[in-house]
């Protein structure tokens, strides 16, 4: 009896065995199998793949007794597949845990996730309990219900609550969250609502407890799993809802290997099994808001913060008018204002999205340029290092160099970082307690957990943080915000970059002010009168999404139309663009499909592979992956070179 056997490899077909084996093999059945001079894991498939070719078919060795993947498991593979231009075996892979199966059982492992009755501690408000009925009332079924409330506005008790009613009729749940590693605030609030603590999954998790969790999910004895992207393709026995918390959140869009966006997917995923899903957000994305618009989403909404906590003030500083002393970055009035909460004893936050000392550094006498032999970017000082570092491959350099002169560099460090901004309120305040926020200084659990609980007991009177600090915290005491520089951020070669900014802004003004007292952020800004700037200061996102809706459709852009981005990359420059203009000859030719480039990428070369684009638009309603597909399959790749293909890019450096 032939069976098609798909393994987690590179492969976008099953290949044909034979059985002899005693046991009855089924679609999702996981096999081991002689691949090549080892034997492999695979699983069972659906199909067997045609060939004119006639081989000496191999037997399988041995089922592996161990949960089959479903029906609905298998569609999503499948789906994902052709959806994201990835071979058939590498979306298998992520089902997987280092392309194998948990065949060990952990009993005893499980019993710390065992959700317990609790005594309901959290009460909801009217608010909240009218959307929670409004979601209860749409029912179990496949729906998308988007949960949008001002930040503070309690949409995590919501989703929790509609969690334990599904829990309480035997179902599993999914949570993706987009920096999981920061989740210790929301660990501790799950704890306590479900009396144990969560299933963590994401890449830092130890294999021990991935293992853990992926046998648990798929027994049915993990009810909860708080995850990354890559918790989507757990194979759930039993899944009931998946919530996405922060839904407009660019993290879920994984650029690097395998290129998809974890928000797109577990909405397909939802479908597929036939359960809800709730996007949860404070501003929704722009493909979200036009499904809002078109109906195709329900929507609930929270407008009223805990505690009935009003909003922040928004105060533009024009840094036209402001007289900055040499290597000074805070302006007098932003200090005047910032030392008013200071003396009732309420803690700011300094906000600036670059990490180390400066973006890059110059010799003022010979004009030298400190640039990353690897990519083509600046490197940034890092003071803490000492070190000159490349925020894309990681290279670090020594600061010390001598001009042609042989006497040493004059250096000159342009721009701030965080650390920068840090030195400069030293000097400021000698007797404050000041902390930097960012992932270079959040790289060990031990120290994020001790640094958060020294906010939340006003141990900490200044936080200089990037935007990892606009994501879920709860700091009681932080009631004034400024933002250094208003300017920086809101340019580059991203079409979304305003979306971005709306939403990154509008979640860190929620930072503040979250127990009831009056709270401000001040933005610091030479262009005052900036469009995104302003509609930030309005608050009101709602206008900026429908001005940005009808921007997109004239200019065809997503989410109207779909873009697909090749990139095409190698050692040499010549030849990157001679592979991709033959590339672009092989393409489909449809109407209304738009095929851009080859063009070089904004940041031409990074980890020293020379990079160019092909971008392909075309209208949302044409599956053009099916054609596109077919044309890649076509094509035959030059040594040296690597195609990548992104569906739906984000982002375009």
């Amino acid at each position: 009896m032939k069976i098609p056997v798909l393994f987690p490899k590179i492969f976008d077909y099953p290949f044909t065995y034979k059985t002899e084996i005693s046991q009855k093999l089924k679609p999702g059945d996981f096999v081991k199998a002689p691949f090549g001079s080892s034997e492999v894991t695979g699983v069972i498939w659906t199909h067997e793949q045609t060939t004119e070719k006639k081989f000496k078919l191999k037997k399988i060795s041995k089922k592996i007794n161990v949960k089959n993947l479903n029906s609905t498991m298998i569609k999503f593979i499948s789906w994902f597949s052709k959806y994201n231009l990835v071979p058939l075996g590498m979306s298998l892979k992520m089902c997987l845990l280092n392309r194998d199966v948990v065949e060990k059982s952990f009993s005893k492992e499980f019993d710390k996730f065992k959700l317990k009755k609790q005594k309901n501690k959290f009460l909801l408000n009217e608010e909240q309990k009218k959307s929670l009925s409004f979601i209860r009332k749409i029912g179990n079924n496949y729906n998308v219900t988007v949960l949008e409330g001002v930040t503070g506005s309690g949409k995590t008790l919501v989703y929790f609550e509609r969690v334990k009613d599904l829990i309480d009729k035997g179902f599993q749940a999914l949570i993706l969250l987009p920096e999981i590693a920061l989740t210790n605030q929301f660990s501790r609030r799950f704890e306590e609502f479900f009396g144990a603590v969560p299933a963590i999954w994401h890449s830092g998790s130890t294999k021990k407890n991935k293992s853990i969790i992926w046998r648990g999910v798929t027994e049915g004895k993990i009810k909860i799993v708080l995850g990354a992207r890559s918790s989507l393709f757990l194979p759930f026995k039993n899944l009931g809802i998946i919530v996405v918390d922060e839904e407009h959140d660019v993290s879920y869009k994984q650029d690097e290997g395998v290129s998809y966006n974890a928000r797109d997917m577990a909405i397909t995923r939802a479908s597929l099994e036939n359960i809800p899903i709730n996007l949860v957000t404070s501003v929704p994305s722009i493909e979200t808001y036009n499904n809002i618009v078109n109906k195709k989403y329900y929507i609930t909404k929270l407008e009223t913060r805990y505690k009935k906590a009003p909003l922040p003030n928004i105060e533009i500083i024009n840094l036209n008018y402001e007289n900055l002393k040499k290597d000074s970055w805070i302006a007098n009035k932003t200090l005047f204002k910032v030392n008013k909460y200071l003396d009732k004893g309420n803690q700011v936050l300094f906000f600036l999205n670059r990490r180390g000392y400066a973006p890059f550094v110059i010799c003022r006498r010979c004009g030298y340029k400190f640039e990353c032999p690897n990519c083509a970017v600046n490197l940034n000082f890092h003071k803490k290092l000492n070190k000159l570092l490349c925020h894309y491959c990681g290279h670090k350099s020594s600061i010390s160099r001598f001009c042609k002169d042989k006497k040493k560099c004059d250096f000159l460090f342009c721009g701030p970082g965080v650390e920068r901004i840090f030195s400069e309120l030293k000097k400021i305040y000698p007797d404050k307690k000041i902390e930097i926020f960012s992932s270079d200084t959040l790289k060990k659990k031990k120290f994020t957990d001790t640094l958060i609980k020294n906010v939340e007991k006003k141990k900490i009177d200044i936080l200089i943080g990037t935007q990892l600090l606009s994501k879920g915290f709860h700091f009681p005491k932080l009631n004034c915000i400024v933002v250094v520089d208003a300017d920086f951020s809101s340019h580059g070669y991203d079409l979304r970059s305003a979306e971005k900014n709306i939403q990154l802004y509008h979640q860190l003004s929620g930072r503040a002010g979250r127990e009831g007292n009056i709270s401000t952020i001040y933005f610091q800004t030479y262009t005052p009168n900036d469009e995104v700037l302003l509609n930030i200061s309005k608050n009101n996102p709602r206008s900026f999404l429908n001005k940005e809706l009808l921007l997109r459709k004239e200019k065809k852009l997503p989410p109207f139309y779909r873009l697909i981005s090749l990139i095409i990359s190698g050692k040499d420059e010549f030849l990157i663009m001679k592979f991709a203009t033959n590339i672009k000859l092989k393409l489909p030719k449809m109407n209304e499909v738009n095929v851009l480039g080859p063009v070089l990428a904004p940041i031409t070369k990074l980890r020293k592979r020379y990079r160019c684009r092909i971008l392909i638009r075309c209208p949302k309603n044409l599956f053009i992956q099916k054609y596109l597909s077919q044309s890649l399959s076509k094509i035959k790749i030059t040594s040296g070179i690597k195609l990548e293909v992104d569906v739906d890019p984000i982002n375009f450096s």
